[in-house]
């Protein structure tokens, strides 16, 4: 994985690392909604949830659009890119420490 790549990563891994913005992603997963609808379901005035889309919406994982019959409204969906990087980290992860735990289970039995 390329030095961007991790970048991309890590400004992910830090979107999710609060609660409130991982419960956005949850609730996008259904389906767009608008930042409205997202503040009352997470439980937030509309200035905290302004800055938690706005950390989203820099990590990749969502974007906001505005539909054609209301410009002041703003409805926010998921971005799959973020989350495919993110699971080939997560594999590439999971390979490596299976193959390092595999090399300690046969040097732990050699040495019986």
């Amino acid at each position: 994985m390329g030095l961007s790549a991790r970048a991309g990563v890590d400004r992910v891994l830090a979107a999710l690392a609060d609660p409130h913005r991982r419960y956005v992603v949850e609730l996008l997963r259904e389906r767009p909604r608008t930042a409205g609808e997202l503040a009352r379901a997470v439980g937030l005035n509309p200035p905290a949830l302004s800055r938690h889309l706005q950390s989203l919406r820099r990590s990749g994982l969502i974007e906001g659009r505005h539909p054609e019959f209301d410009a002041r409204v703003r409805v926010y969906s998921l971005r799959a890119e973020p989350m495919v990087n993110l699971k080939k980290w997560i594999e590439e992860t999971e390979r490596l420490w299976s193959l390092q735990l595999g090399s300690f289970k046969e040097h732990m039995e050699r040495g019986k």
